[in-house]
């Protein structure tokens, strides 16, 4: 069995649905699950939804009625392309629907929990959009199953990050998925024990592909992205951006490690556990071979792999009294750097001094300032970039440093990092 995901960005509209369907025309579709996402940046409008409900109530319906008619106009583009039907196709009221299901949520919701409230909400976007697809592939012909995946997936409720129920996840998977048939399912989302909506966390919908891979013995997973498979480098920042033909699961997790926007380690670690592979191709150009990752395959070609972190924080400390940074402090600094929820992207230290590049993502950097400067001799840089460059060479660092003020440099074997002004 093959597992194929398709993102939001590859069903954004009407042409995006169709283009689905040349993908699997052209690759085939017998023994097929297929994942997906939200369409578009649905997931990023659910999100003002709930904002909204909580925050500025009187905006909430109209946020609502703008994602209802964005969906609107992609059915009446695949479902009424000419306005001629004398009734409307079944799939509006299938739609309709959910977003009553959605109001009728707001309506009796009790629950302050913002976390519960996004997960409730938020699945509404791959409910949809796998709706449309599953009835519009129906139409032309391509029969196929729409499975609810929060009957399939049981998770903690852990809400907008649970952790999967494995043994009962595989158990039901097993008997309620048929495998020689083409299904369709939402990524991103599970359920509780109490049937209350989950959400899997960052990259949700790639784990979704992930965990049914496991779970059914797939012989691969497809992810379908706009790019022709995994680059060396993001095309929006370094020029020359290269294909990878190939890499290692393991090689994949150290990039994903430093920041790439590869695939990330929680979808690779049930595929590797089972050494199932998998590819990540263009959807404009399906028949192209794109990325395989797998079990102990080298990099191809092997070539510097570039990452940038933007908008990082360098801090740099040392004793007041010029005595040494030993365990205690370093202790101490990593505890602070808890509290304050500030995500650690590189150290350096020495016998006098402690230097950490970090995500100022929760806005605590002022507060935790003020907490070191009691203990420490304290300076820091914002807005600062951090560079990882994977099998490096030394053109490539030199290339990298070319035209900017470099703050702090660690070199490893196979690594080297460079914090830029």
């Amino acid at each position: 069995m093959q597992i194929f995901k398709f993102g939001g960005a590859s069903v954004k509209d009407a042409e995006g649905v169709k283009n689905l369907i040349k993908v699997l025309e052209a690759v085939g579709y017998n023994n097929t699950l297929v994942v997906v996402s939200a369409m578009g940046k649905t997931t990023n409008a659910l999100e003002k939804v709930i904002d909204n409900y909580f925050n500025n109530k009187k905006e909430l319906q109209s946020s609502i009625q703008e994602i209802k008619k964005y969906h609107n106009e992609i059915l009446l583009n695949l479902f009424d392309p000419d306005n001629h039907r004398d009734e409307q196709h079944p799939v509006f009221s299938k739609v309709s629907e959910f977003f009553n299901e959605l109001g009728v949520f707001f309506d009796r919701n009790k629950s302050p929990d913002y976390n519960f409230v996004y997960d409730q909400v938020v699945g509404f976007g791959e409910l949809v959009s796998t709706t449309i697809i599953s009835t519009y592939l129906n139409d032309v012909g391509i029969s196929n199953n729409w499975l609810d995946v929060r009957n399939l997936i049981k998770t903690d409720n852990y809400y907008r990050n649970a952790k999967v129920n494995w043994d009962k996840t595989q158990s039901i998977i097993s008997k309620k998925v048929k495998k020689n048939i083409l299904n369709i399912t939402q990524g991103f989302i599970g359920s509780d024990a109490n049937n209350f909506t989950t959400t899997l966390g960052r990259e949700g919908s790639d784990y979704t592909a992930a965990i049914f891979a496991y779970c059914l013995n797939a012989q691969s997973v497809t992810i379908w992205k706009d790019v022709p498979g995994v680059l060396n480098a993001d095309p929006r920042y370094f020029e020359n951006a290269q294909l990878l033909n190939q890499i290692s699961y393991r090689e994949t997790i150290e990039l994903a490690f430093y920041g790439a926007s590869v695939i990330h380690p929680k979808t690779l670690q049930p595929l590797q556990r089972k050494e199932i592979p998998l590819f990540v191709k263009s959807f404009f150009n399906p028949t192209n071979t794109g990325t395989s990752i797998g079990k102990g395959i080298d990099l191809d070609p092997k070539t510097p792999c570039f990452i940038v972190r933007k908008n990082q924080v360098l801090i740099s400390l040392s004793s007041l009294d010029f005595s040494f940074i030993v365990e205690e402090n370093i202790s101490e600094i990593f505890n602070l750097l808890h509290l304050y929820k500030m995500k650690v992207d590189m150290i350096q230290n020495s016998a006098i001094s402690f230097s950490v590049c970090i995500d100022n993502n929760y806005n605590n950097l002022e507060k935790l300032l003020l907490h070191l400067k009691a203990k420490f001799k304290v300076t820091h840089h914002e807005n600062v970039s951090l560079y990882t460059i994977r099998h490096y060479d030394q053109k490539s660092i030199q290339n990298l440093e070319k035209n900017k003020i470099v703050l702090l440099k660690q070199l490893y074997q196979e690594t080297v990092q460079i914090v830029t002004k």
